[in-house]
């Protein structure tokens, strides 16, 4: 755990994880689910790492975890999301930058999704996005002030974040000209997380084939944004 500063000069803790060579190595901020800062999202981060990123999770919650969905969703309707966005998720991307970072990109799951897509119109430095199945109320989004490409991966049978969402949001998106990529996937929400299963929640879904092309696409995706 380390700790950055917000543009606002509070400070923020935050899981960092590095490659094996990190000097001048490209960054991501990853956004978490609405459980907070849990063992799933460092996985994530640890396997950007192994890709080649240093990987920063922002504590949102500011320590506090969520093991039950009303606890989660108490917690995630406590969090400030324009506050979260533009001074968490931008600090963090301006702390990778200041530290050797040239090109960062920011991804988010659920929850984190939601904040990734704010993220891409309030954080000017943010390099790209990786949107996971989440999307803010589409008043929201400033598509104009979207400047960077984002990648979108969006369940078609999610209970959460309604796929007339996204094809509103697409056309949102398109009408500002906005450079975006939406893949829909044959799947339930939180698709990409072994741990959905577990859960007890019937909307939540793992489905391991479309996780994995998920996947494979946001390597491709950060590798075009942020490597030279």
């Amino acid at each position: 755990m380390i700790s950055f500063k917000r543009p606002d000069g509070a400070s923020v803790e935050a899981y960092l994880i590095e490659p094996a060579n990190p000097i001048n190595a490209p960054g991501v901020v990853v956004i978490q689910e609405w459980w907070g800062l849990d063992d799933e999202i460092k996985n994530v981060a640890n396997r950007l790492a192994k890709a080649g990123y240093r990987a920063l999770v922002p504590d949102l919650y500011r320590g506090k975890l969520a093991l039950e969905a009303n606890e989660a969703e108490h917690l995630m309707n406590d969090l400030n999301f324009g506050d979260a966005a533009s001074q968490d998720i931008r600090g963090a991307v301006q702390y990778l930058k200041a530290t050797s970072s040239a090109k960062v990109a920011v991804t988010g799951f659920c929850m984190g999704g939601a904040l990734t897509v704010l993220s891409a119109g309030l954080v000017p430095e943010c390099d790209g996005t990786v949107v996971w199945y989440g999307y803010p109320p589409l008043e929201y989004v400033d598509a104009p002030a979207i400047q960077k490409p984002m990648l979108g991966h969006w369940a078609l049978h999610d209970e959460f974040f309604s796929i007339a969402g996204v094809d509103q949001l697409e056309q949102k998106l398109k009408s500002a000209g906005v450079h975006y990529d939406f893949q829909r996937y044959d799947a339930k929400h939180a698709f990409a997380n072994p741990k959905s299963d577990t859960r007890g929640l019937p909307p939540l879904q793992y489905n391991p084939a479309a996780a994995d092309l998920a996947w494979d696409r946001t390597m491709t995706f950060l590798k075009t944004q942020l490597t030279p």
